[in-house]
């Protein structure tokens, strides 16, 4: 198990750590800025100098973990869809194993997975829509993909569908 908080981890790395750590604990209105500089072993300063604003550093304890997690997915995906016949076992093992090996991660997956888990349950519009903007491609990519293996479903159902896998998914192994 790695600690963030060990000296040769860079600043902007103990910081990510440690707001990973009290987003998952606390949520991200309930744990302040002031917690994660504690926990970081830094002053408010290193945050506003790395990040700007505790929205931006939301953003990016998403990115940290999401640009990997979605490339790990989207390539599980083309190769799922490569043969004649793609299953909807592989294509449905490509959204969900990468998650599943992000969360048995001891490095923080498991945390950020908690943190994946409250931006489902706390309606942040503003992180919602971060969200969506930069990641809902991946979304459209399987939806695209289990539609062409479910092609009887309407848009409707198989929106409803993924947005289930995706909820029951990020519930699960975010273990609360």
């Amino acid at each position: 198990m790695r600690d963030v908080n060990a000296p040769h981890f860079s600043t902007k790395e103990r910081i990510l750590g440690a707001a990973e750590t009290l987003f998952a604990r606390h949520g991200f209105a309930g744990a302040s800025l002031r917690q994660v500089t504690a926990a970081a072993h830094v002053n408010l300063a290193a945050v506003n100098y790395h990040f700007g604003s505790k929205d931006n550093l939301i953003e990016e304890v998403f990115r940290r973990r999401l640009d990997e997690l979605n490339a790990r997915r989207l390539d599980a995906l083309a190769i799922a869809m490569a043969p004649d016949s793609p299953s909807l076992d592989d294509v449905l093992g490509a959204f969900i194993r990468p998650a599943l090996e992000l969360s048995l991660d001891h490095g923080g997956g498991h945390a950020f997975m908690r943190v994946l888990a409250r931006a489902y349950a706390e309606h942040d519009e503003r992180l919602r829509r971060f969200l969506s903007d930069n990641y809902g491609h991946v979304l459209r990519e399987f939806a695209a993909a289990f539609g062409r293996l479910l092609p009887h479903l309407d848009k409707e159902e198989l929106y409803w569908r993924l947005e289930f896998i995706t909820g029951a998914l990020t519930h699960s192994m975010a273990d609360f």
